[in-house]
């Protein structure tokens, strides 16, 4: 006798690191361990994220480690369940391609983010800390997804934006922003996070969920054609997923505390949470 099926409810961008997600589901490697696996995208990114989360509209999400880890410090019932993605995220930084401005010139310039509290919110805070602008007086214009921000670069109604950087390199290529360089995150960038009422409920089925993406993450680079396949999905050039996948490596493991506490000093440099927490009030071991 069959096991009663779990319905499982997860969000993530809809970018090239969660396709591993997509083949799991596609291939049925969930729906064999009785899980009915519901992906939704979300192009807002951590920051609409944690608010499903905090709406139970999701059970799960693949969250930006800083926006997650910020969020839990601040009191959402969110924990980690794993590191996803091990190696760090490359933020493109992007401006409007007739405007003569360097990286130097955006200290006062106003910065497109998809959410406050989202990655694209966060890295252009750590950019802006990195070159020692003053934060306080950072401006910023909401525009909730890649195209928002590219729209308000086009209208004026902002400056610049931080991106990831192989999604936004099409409309580099296509001549519709200028690319003025990258600021990598100085930690793993991806972390796979789940409401804290759902996990302490459901740990023996996230636990089969955790095993089963991770077999997945395990062979993914290894798969015949996978660079095609990554190009076709999300239309970018295969040169581009090959420098991609070189620099990207998946994670089966939990999340370091050195990691977490890196993430935090970051965190508190920047004036967004106000003391250090040890990596228990962060994770969950399953």
């Amino acid at each position: 006798m069959n096991s009663p099926t779990i319905r499982i409810k997860i969000g993530g961008v809809p970018e090239h690191f969660n396709y591993p997600w997509h083949q799991g589901i596609q291939n049925g490697l969930f729906e064999e361990q009785d899980i009915e696996l519901e992906w939704q995208d979300m192009p807002g990114g951590t920051g609409q994220m944690s608010e499903a989360l905090e709406k139970k509209e999701l059970d799960l999400a693949i969250m930006l480690t800083e926006g997650c880890l910020l969020k839990i410090n601040q009191g959402s019932s969110i924990q980690v369940l794993q590191q996803y993605i091990a190696s760090p995220l490359f933020w493109g930084i992007y401006v409007h391609p007739d405007h003569d401005i360097t990286r130097n010139d955006l200290a006062d310039k106003t910065a497109a983010i998809s959410r406050f509290g989202s990655g694209s919110h966060l890295m252009a805070i750590v950019n802006a800390k990195q070159n020692n602008w003053p934060t306080h007086k950072m401006n910023f214009h909401q525009a909730d997804n890649l195209n928002g921000a590219i729209q308000s670069i086009q209208s004026g109604s902002a400056d610049y934006f931080l991106w990831e950087h192989f999604m936004t390199k099409p409309y580099v290529d296509r001549g519709q922003l200028k690319f003025l360089g990258d600021c990598p995150t100085p930690w793993p960038c991806f972390v796979i996070a789940g409401r804290t009422d759902f996990v302490e409920k459901h740990q023996k089925e996230i636990k089969v969920l955790r095993q089963t993406i991770n077999q997945i993450t395990e062979k993914f680079k290894a798969q015949a054609q996978i660079i095609d396949l990554l190009a076709d999905k999300y239309n970018l050039e295969t040169n581009d997923v090959t420098e991609w996948l070189e620099l990207t490596e998946w994670s089966q493991q939990q999340i370091s505390g050195s990691s977490i506490e890196k993430v935090q000093h970051y965190l508190k440099a920047i004036d967004l949470i106000d003391q250090i927490e040890d990596k228990k009030f962060y994770t969950i071991d399953l």
